[in-house]
């Protein structure tokens, strides 16, 4: 049997843009910032590397096959209740030094249960 689909949710979608280069606490931004929302216990997070892009300095960064360390753009996504992503902002705030943080209205309208994966 199908399953019915669920009432819609109001939640915030977090997006935090920055560069393939930035560090935080030795490692790369973007995978502390995984782990900090991890921590928190907010719902997920994803990190998408973009091939090209500028930031707030006009340099632009780009992907190309004769430069393979080159500073990407990098947005890591979080979407969770507006609560708990308003409880995660300070945190997230000390860590980024250089870069964008965005919010968004969005609603749920399906949440798989999934399976727990090690």
């Amino acid at each position: 049997m199908p399953k019915s689909p669920a009432a819609e949710q109001p939640a915030l979608r977090l997006r935090v843009h920055i560069g393939e280069s930035d560090h935080h606490g030795g490692q790369p931004l973007y995978t502390a910032i995984v782990e900090a929302a991890r921590h928190a216990g907010l719902a997920g997070a994803t990190v998408l590397k973009g091939i090209e892009g500028y930031g707030a300095h006009s340099v632009v960064h780009a992907a190309h096959i004769v430069d393979l360390s080159a500073d990407l753009p990098i947005i890591v996504e979080i979407i969770d209740s507006a609560d708990a992503i308003r409880r995660f902002l300070p945190a997230l705030q000390a860590m980024v030094a250089d870069g964008l943080i965005t919010l968004e209205d969005v609603r749920i309208v399906y949440r798989g249960e999934g399976r727990a994966r090690s």
